[in-house]
């Protein structure tokens, strides 16, 4: 057997072992480049994974049945809204952004004015992490969040990195604070409904379900 064929056993025999799973301490900091980062998540299509600036990659952890309901909800109610006033696009939880720190995204929701995503140059930037940072997002306060200091440190960077308006949904505690470029966090305490403003105009979140029940 020559050196090539041995090689190549050696090859199959790796291939043919049953995959190991790695489990992550939440203490341990796993970082990619870029490039590597868009393999990792094309390998692993079934996990929601993210990147931040300094090239850290976290797992998001599956949500409860009770969070997935109410992300289906809010998804809804704006993909409705972008539907019949068709000046932008919506983007459900799945959806990666790559910002202009470098970080890449996954907001629970986002939408981005039809211009901005026209603007993009290349049929690739389509295809993968798009290139730019929402109009709009949401982030839907999960059981399993348990640093909410965490979510509102995501929140001020999409508006620091080009978002106009963004809700952080909290059912836990009956909140939703709303950040704006160049004005103060406001945070409101059991709304029935949200405001769309001039961002999305017309766009009225009823929060019955979302935030309640």
């Amino acid at each position: 057997m020559n050196q090539g064929t041995r090689a190549k056993s050696r090859l199959d025999r790796r291939r043919s072992r049953n995959p190991i799973e790695l489990a992550i301490p939440r203490s341990v900091r796993l970082r990619a480049s870029d490039a590597d980062f868009g393999l990792l998540c094309q390998e692993n299509p079934d996990l929601r994974l993210e990147r931040t600036e300094t090239g850290v990659i976290e797992i998001m952890p599956p949500t409860s049945g009770g969070t997935g309901a109410r992300n289906a909800d809010l998804t809804a109610q704006l993909v409705m809204w972008a539907k019949r006033n068709a000046t932008g696009i919506p983007f459900d939880s799945s959806t990666g952004f790559k910002l202009p720190n470098g970080a890449t995204r996954s907001p629970d929701a986002s939408w981005v004015r039809n211009e901005r995503w026209k603007a993009l140059t290349t049929q690739e930037q389509e295809d993968k992490f798009a290139p730019l940072c929402p109009d709009f997002v949401i982030e839907l306060r999960s059981r399993s969040d348990k640093s909410k200091k965490k979510l509102q440190t995501k929140m001020q960077t999409y508006v620091d990195q080009g978002a106009h308006l963004g809700w952080l949904i909290d059912p836990s505690e009956g909140t939703v604070e709303v950040y704006r470029i160049g004005r103060p966090v406001e945070t409101l305490h059991r709304p029935a409904t949200l405001s769309g403003e001039d961002v999305l105009p017309g766009f009225v979140l009823d929060l019955k379900g979302i935030l309640f029940g």
